[in-house]
């Protein structure tokens, strides 16, 4: 078998359509060929970082899946703080995904507002994991602002107020859909203001 021609991600069902089987799968992973990213999903070896692999096993397996908070913040470059796990919204009753080799932190969000500023985030492997836009996090870390702090959440507000092209008055109008954030985010921007 020419492991070449294999895809960078195999899953159990892409194994009898390709003429292999879990021995021959085995192999590959006893080789370090592959190795094994999450319960039935396989990465070629060397192909991205151990973080990047968690989040092709998650947007495989959790479509909706979606990077947000001090990750989507360092994504966005909002702020110096480098992320000691993932931060990972899914909407609430959805069950997150085991994976391995990557610190994961689950965060379930509203299922109402869970699409409002999802994005995507292109993978190396050609897939794509949700990504909150800019405006997004910072509405969610003023939201959650007992839990992550006043400090991250107005850094990260003046640095995206000094980024060219950013409106005030866009991220106020995506608050209206978050009335518990939208009142500190106001009060936040007449201070800087």
């Amino acid at each position: 078998m020419d492991i070449a021609a294999l895809p960078d991600l195999l899953s159990y069902d892409d194994l009898a359509p390709r003429g292999l089987t879990r021995h021959g799968l085995d192999r590959l992973l006893a080789s370090g060929a592959f190795e094994r990213i999450a319960p039935g999903l396989f990465l070629r070896s060397g192909l991205t970082d151990d973080t990047t692999a968690a989040w092709i096993a998650i947007a495989t397996k959790r479509p909706g899946a979606t990077l947000c908070l001090l990750t989507a913040l360092s994504l966005h470059e909002l702020t110096d703080e480098i992320p000691a796990r993932s931060d990972i919204a899914i909407p609430r009753g959805t069950q997150p995904v085991t994976v391995h080799h990557a610190p994961i932190a689950w965060h379930r969000f509203d299922a109402d507002t869970f699409g409002i500023g999802r994005t995507e985030h292109t993978l190396p492997d050609g897939s794509a994991i949700g990504l909150y836009c800019a405006e997004r996090t910072l509405i969610d870390l003023f939201r959650l602002r007992h839990a992550w702090g006043n400090d991250l959440a107005l850094g990260a507000l003046k640095q995206w107020l000094r980024q060219r092209g950013n409106s005030p008055s866009s991220l106020l109008t995506m608050a209206e859909e978050f009335p518990k954030a939208r009142p500190a985010i106001q009060h936040a921007l007449e201070v800087l203001l």
